[in-house]
């Protein structure tokens, strides 16, 4: 009863700072919360990289490795992304299978990059119908204060852009590893998603956890490098208007060029 009161409290003081266009950590409702990006910290990966978005920490590890393309999609590499929640980085959390908030947040990151086409994945075809080029990207949460979307796709985009492609020869049609020749992943584009929380009549970027607890309805909304909306995801019992959805829209593109800039770093 008594954590039931004090969550209670601290909704009606987000609230109230809201309306007055305030945050609980200081914030402008548009303003992101620092970013700090970190590459190379898995040695054994391809590439990796630990993000730290306010209080949100994740860690993402890049593998690539020869595999069979898909059935449909034999002229393409492979590119997978998974994710999850260490029991470490929230107390709700439980050890075993994926829940649906957990499998989400791996499509949403993965759609993100897929749609805006940030890897030519035409170019990690080896034989084509028979063997690619996989890129397997594993996101790990250790500490969750709020928006693991962004923070999970940001922390894959810096691990690709981070990453080295083993060089592979083809002898009697099966890839052979070339050894101490890589290159650079075929980028195209750098994506980046932000997230957005409604709550009442406002709209937030980058919600923390408490704010997460708070709000009716949210949308990730990813752009690409040209400035186009790639992948949107709505979450929540509430709706947008249109007036909202624009706003949304003005905000993910507006926020998306700050962090690009942080990526344009790393290449």
């Amino acid at each position: 009863m008594g954590s039931q009161i004090l969550d209670q409290l601290k909704k009606d003081k987000i609230l109230e700072l809201i309306k007055t266009g305030k945050r609980i950590d200081g914030r402008a409702l548009d303003e992101q919360r620092p970013i700090v990006i970190e590459t190379g910290v898995i040695p054994k990966a391809n590439g990796s990289s630990r993000v730290k978005l306010g209080n949100t920490e994740v860690i993402t590890g890049v593998k690539i490795q020869p595999d069979k393309p898909f059935p449909d999609l034999g002229d393409k590499g492979i590119l997978i992304c998974t994710a999850e929640i260490l029991p470490l980085a929230d107390p709700t959390v439980e050890p075993g299978p994926p829940n649906e908030e957990v499998i989400e947040l791996a499509r949403v990151v993965d759609r993100g990059i897929r749609e805006t086409e940030m890897i030519d994945l035409h170019q990690l075809v080896l034989i084509e119908d028979k063997s690619v080029i996989g890129m397997f990207i594993d996101s790990s949460v250790i500490d969750s204060g709020g928006n693991l979307f962004d923070a999970c796709s940001y922390a894959s985009v810096a691990g690709i852009l981070s990453c080295t492609v083993p060089k592979y020869e083809i002898k009697d049609d099966a890839p052979v590893l070339v050894e101490g020749v890589t290159s650079k992943p075929p980028i195209k584009t750098l994506p980046v998603s932000v997230t957005m929380a409604k709550i009442g009549d406002y709209v937030l970027v980058d919600p923390t956890k408490e704010e997460e607890a708070c709000m009716d309805a949210r949308i990730t909304i990813t752009t690409n490098s040209e400035g186009n909306i790639c992948a949107v995801q709505k979450g929540g019992n509430d709706g947008f208007s249109p007036e909202q959805l624009v706003q949304c829209s003005e905000m993910a593109l507006a926020v998306g060029r700050k962090i690009r800039k942080q990526f344009e770093q790393l290449m």
